[in-house]
């Protein structure tokens, strides 16, 4: 195989659910530990831009393969957003992977076959109050961009697939949550297709065990079975579902060492194996934001505020008009604003204008502008404002005005902060997010984000 791994990374929201609220409100669980959950503004499209300007880095990938469970949208290309907000223009190839959490093997194999080809696998989890389902999963994103195997961090040395019919999960269209059968039948099911997918994978390889084994499994007693039979890894994560593989993949890569072999065994409708090898190039490739330091950090939020994020709880909306619906015409006009935070630099002053602007309003000439990408700078919070009154699914509202580094201001709302956490003269950086549904439509852009260590890398 010609194509390997040479960039990835993961992106785990900054929200944790503390289950001790789940057991105390439904009397359900053990109430111990927290659950990694994304906010009211993120969905699994604004998840997978964020693991993917992480992997990417500046790079352009050829082609988007984006696989989850849980689209944005039924009926349009949700990587197309994904392509947008990377700034890529109308070049390349995006589409969607979706279905099952198998989804992911198709994107990554999808991504595989060509240099460039970027795989993003995304889901936000939802599970009906009290059930499994809500303890047990996880909320995240991972992406991998493939490129020449003497690039690449990561190498395919032999992959197995089998596949099996049986009826293990299963969510029917319009459904919030899937439904399984019983634990010890999907467990029998399993159990030979995993086996016999690895030991394929293992001798293609020549191997009879790797140095780090990475199981996936949306089946809890068969995931729980195959790590205590294959020595699988210990990240104590949840289920992810079409995220899940790659970013126990990613957990491997942050500790990886050159020449180590890793077996990726994943089971969702059948099972794929497929041995790998780190290569030298892994010191200098890894993420900048490791995967358990962005799991070790994150804010609680309430049981009740999460059951009203996912829908699940119906709570009196503001007493104001409904948004409007976000129109076609205006959105395609502004598609580089909107999607990609691109705005407009004088060629006679220099003046950064934010949004763009055909006439600059420092030396007045006019159409005389350079398109200027700004997703990627950081800025410092000049002024802001605490609103109580406004309405939010996660009040307050916060808005500050940004002074980015090397021009640019303009105002922004801040994602993923309290009031004692903002402060004139933080540092923040931007991220993609949801403003607000209306009509079906999902009104996409930019908010400003305090940045961090932990999950920012600085």
């Amino acid at each position: 195989m010609s194509q390997g791994i040479v960039a990835y990374a993961a992106y785990l929201p900054a929200h944790r659910l503390p289950l001790a609220d789940v057991a105390a409100t439904l009397g359900a669980g053990r109430g111990k530990g927290t659950r990694v959950v994304a906010s009211y503004d993120e969905d699994s499209t604004t998840l997978a831009v964020e693991a993917a300007r992480a992997a990417l880095a500046g790079r352009r990938p050829a082609s988007i393969w984006f696989a989850t469970t849980s689209p944005a949208y039924a009926e349009k290309t949700n990587a197309s957003a994904i392509h947008a907000a990377l700034g890529l223009g109308t070049d390349g190839f995006a589409v969607d992977v979706a279905g099952s959490a198998r989804s992911a093997q198709g994107a990554l194999r999808a991504a595989a076959a060509q240099p460039g080809g970027l795989a993003v696998l995304a889901d936000v989890r939802v599970g009906t109050p009290g059930s499994a389902d809500e303890l047990q999963n996880a909320d995240g994103a991972a992406a991998f961009l493939f490129g020449p195997a003497d690039e690449a961090l990561l190498v395919p040395v032999a992959t197995a697939s089998v596949t099996g019919e049986f009826l293990d999960r299963w969510r029917a269209p319009g459904d919030h949550s899937a439904s399984s059968w019983e634990e010890r039948f999907g467990q029998e099911m399993y159990t030979p297709l995993i086996e016999a997918a690895t030991s394929q994978a293992l001798v293609v390889a020549g191997l009879t065990a790797t140095d780090h084994v990475v199981v996936s499994c949306p089946h809890t007693r068969t995931a729980t079975a195959t790590r205590a039979a294959h020595g699988g890894d210990d990240l104590t994560l949840g289920q992810a579902g079409a995220a899940d593989l790659g970013l126990r993949l990613a957990d491997v890569l942050d500790r990886a060492e050159p020449g180590q072999t890793v077996l990726t065994i994943s089971a969702v409708d059948g099972a794929d194996a497929t041995v790998w090898r780190v290569t030298d190039r892994i010191a200098a490739g890894r993420a900048s934001s490791p995967l358990r330091a962005q799991l070790a950090g994150g804010r609680e939020v309430g049981y009740g505020t999460y059951l009203t994020w996912r829908g699940l709880l119906e709570r009196e909306g503001p007493r104001r008009p409904d948004p409007e619906r976000p129109a076609g015409p205006p959105s395609a006009r502004g598609l580089d604003w909107k999607f990609g935070f691109v705005g407009s630099r004088c060629d006679k002053c220099g003046f950064l204008h934010l949004p763009p602007s055909r006439v600059c309003v420092s030396c007045r000439v006019a159409d005389q502008m350079t398109p200027t990408p700004l997703a990627d700078a950081t800025g410092t919070v000049v002024t802001f404002t605490v609103d109580r009154l406004a309405y939010s699914m996660s009040p307050p509202v916060i808005d500050a005005v940004v002074d980015f580094d090397g021009g640019g201001r303009t105002l922004l709302e801040l994602a993923d902060v309290k009031p004692e956490d903002i402060a004139v003269g933080s540092r923040v950086g931007l991220t993609f997010r949801k403003l607000y549904t209306s009509g079906g439509v999902h009104n996409y852009f930019w908010k400003a984000r305090i940045l961090t260590e932990a999950r920012d890398g600085e």
